[in-house]
């Protein structure tokens, strides 16, 4: 199973870097497809709309099928891959986001399950941080090393490369991961999962799931770049470190939710304070910006540090959730998670679009209004928190 915890890793290290490449290829794009940063904001939404559609279709494959099938999903990604390379306008980025993010979407649920099922429920906020934190190499990789592989030999040979690759990773899922034995079901487990989705400790959590990862998606996964080429008149490679300072302020953002909670005795207060943080941060970039690349900068590294709460929060969510309900369980509340996401990119297009329509030469106001629409929805999310159950497994 080493081997197959291995493949699932790497599966997830591909996912986040799709999820996040648009942002460097973004002028690239734009220059031979003609692909505006509206076109990409909607390909990057639907890729997580995608993703977040099939959560719980993935949440009953797992608990009925086991994790060894599920997992082959991903061969949908090595097929959006391949149209990606060959696309010539925005439909087909569109189209192959869409496939991507359909095949990434098992990659992290069948790793949650297994932790889930096969670890103590205080260890899994643990190791969720670990993981996403790990795979987050891929994030880095979608920076920098992207942004360097586009301009060596062509964003199209580097999607033809990412086809085979995730086509290989594949094969592994199948040969390596073994599935567990299913658990026993209380009763019938279907109308359970209805009740615990209806029941109020559930339900005060749902803003925030669906809001707190949507920012960070959103400015890393397509944002960053044209703010920063916009505003600061950053070339590709600088984009790619300015994308990759943030990327790592995400890992040890991942890394330092984590454990939190056990060490200060809450769930609820790491929660609330870090997304307060975090939309204190996408507010600062909305005042400020175009004051200085050195603050925009930090104030980005500040986004991915405190946007990076997913493992708590799925954590938090899981508690509510009995052994036998893993599998549906955590894929809600990813459905969640990746569906606010999605939905919050195709509207900040919109929201980018209509201030760019009525003044067009004003690059930095187009970007603020994009900023102050993420860290509106956080602060929105945090006010049904604050009267959630505080619940350590």
């Amino acid at each position: 199973m080493r081997i197959g915890f291995a493949a699932l890793t790497v599966a997830y290290v591909l996912s986040q870097f799709y999820r996040a490449f648009l942002a460097v290829l973004a002028p690239v794009l734009n220059a031979d497809i003609g692909a505006s940063a509206e076109d990409l904001a909607f390909a990057s939404g639907i890729w997580l709309a995608a993703f977040a559609g099939l959560q719980l279709p993935i949440g009953y494959a797992l608990d009925y099928l086991g994790p060894r099938r599920t997992a082959g999903g991903l061969v949908l990604a090595a097929v959006g891959a391949a149209v990606f390379a060959v696309a010539h306008g925005p439909t087909m980025v569109t189209v192959a986001m869409a496939l991507i993010g359909a095949g990434c979407a098992p990659a992290l649920m069948v790793s949650l399950y297994i932790f889930a099922r096969a670890y103590p429920p205080a260890m899994f906020a643990s190791l969720t941080g670990l993981l996403i934190g790990v795979s987050s190499v891929g994030n880095l990789a979608a920076a920098t090393p992207m942004a360097w592989a586009a301009e060596t030999i062509g964003w199209r040979a580097c999607l033809w490369g990412l086809a085979i690759v995730t086509l290989l990773i594949t094969l592994a899922l199948f040969a390596f991961v073994r599935d567990s034995p299913r658990a026993a079901a209380a009763g019938h487990d279907g109308a359970g999962l209805l009740a615990l989705m209806r029941a109020p400790s559930v339900l005060l959590l749902v803003p925030l799931t669906f809001a707190h990862y949507a920012p960070v998606a959103g400015v890393r996964g397509l944002w960053v770049g044209p703010y920063l080429a916009d505003v600061f008149h950053l070339d590709a490679l600088a984009l790619g470190s300015a994308s990759l300072a943030m990327g790592i302020a995400m890992i040890l953002g991942s890394l330092a939710y984590g454990p939190l909670d056990r060490l200060l005795g809450t769930r609820k207060g790491v929660l609330l304070g870090g997304n307060l943080a975090l939309a204190a941060a996408l507010l600062g970039l909305w005042a400020w910006p175009a004051a200085e690349l050195g603050l925009a900068v930090s104030l980005l590294r500040a986004v991915g540090f405190f946007g990076s709460s997913y493992p708590l929060m799925i954590a938090h969510g899981r508690s509510f959730f009995p052994h036998h309900l893993a599998g549906r369980g955590v894929t809600f509340l990813n459905l969640l998670a990746m569906g606010g996401a999605g939905l919050a990119q195709i509207a900040s297009g919109r929201v980018y679009a209509a201030v760019t329509a009525g003044r067009p030469a004003d690059a930095s106001a187009a970007h603020a209004s994009v900023f102050l629409f993420f860290g509106l929805l956080v602060l929105v999310a945090c006010v049904p928190y604050t009267f959630s159950r505080d619940r350590l497994d």
